[in-house]
């Protein structure tokens, strides 16, 4: 298992770009995204709700519209965002709509919150890539939500790198396994 990164994102070195996204539990989705080389940073947060610094409790409350998200800064020198997202979408199920595997709820929805209109463009560009993959082999319409960033709170402290303080802890992802085409 890699060792988590450096989460004191406001030391961030000119030039990183910044990635959010929601694809299920923040633990597993967190881990995916700081085992890719050229990744600088990696934190577990909320996006995408109304409710100004929510709280885990509230989060799964479903009454905030947030989801679990990972916030990933970047050197993209080293990683394309394009490699970023793919890796979003082998990660988990992109078709399940709110939810992932036995995780139900809006906080488990999937979503991709760009940055830029560069970001916007790869996104919807890849899941037009992506989602003819997953019809041929038996998948319904991506349900991923891609719109502009809304405000990302970081979750608590104990979410944070939670794969890296518990190895064994819970990584529920239901992954199709369908790779990304070439």
């Amino acid at each position: 298992m890699l060792a988590p990164l450096v989460t004191d994102e406001t030391n961030m070195p000119e030039g990183f770009e910044v990635a959010v996204c929601g694809l299920g539990c923040f633990w597993g989705a967190e881990e995916t995204f700081w085992r890719i080389p050229g990744v600088w940073s990696t934190s577990a947060g909320y996006a995408g709700g109304s409710t100004e610094h929510p709280s885990y409790e509230e989060v799964c409350s479903g009454r905030t519209g947030h989801l679990e998200a990972v916030r990933v800064v970047y050197d993209p020198s080293k990683v394309a965002y394009g490699t970023l997202v793919k890796a979003f979408f082998e990660t988990h199920d992109p078709t399940q709509g709110m939810r992932q595997g036995n995780d139900v709820g809006t906080q488990y929805r999937s979503a991709i919150y760009s940055l830029s209109p560069e970001q916007e463009l790869v996104a919807r560009d890849l899941t037009k890539d992506y989602e003819p993959e997953l019809a041929r082999r038996g998948y319904g319409p991506i349900t991923t939500e891609i719109k502009a960033a809304p405000p990302y709170y970081y979750a608590e402290d104990h979410h944070q790198q939670y794969l890296a303080k518990n190895p064994d802890g819970y990584r529920c992802h239901g992954a199709t396994g369908v790779p990304f085409p070439a």
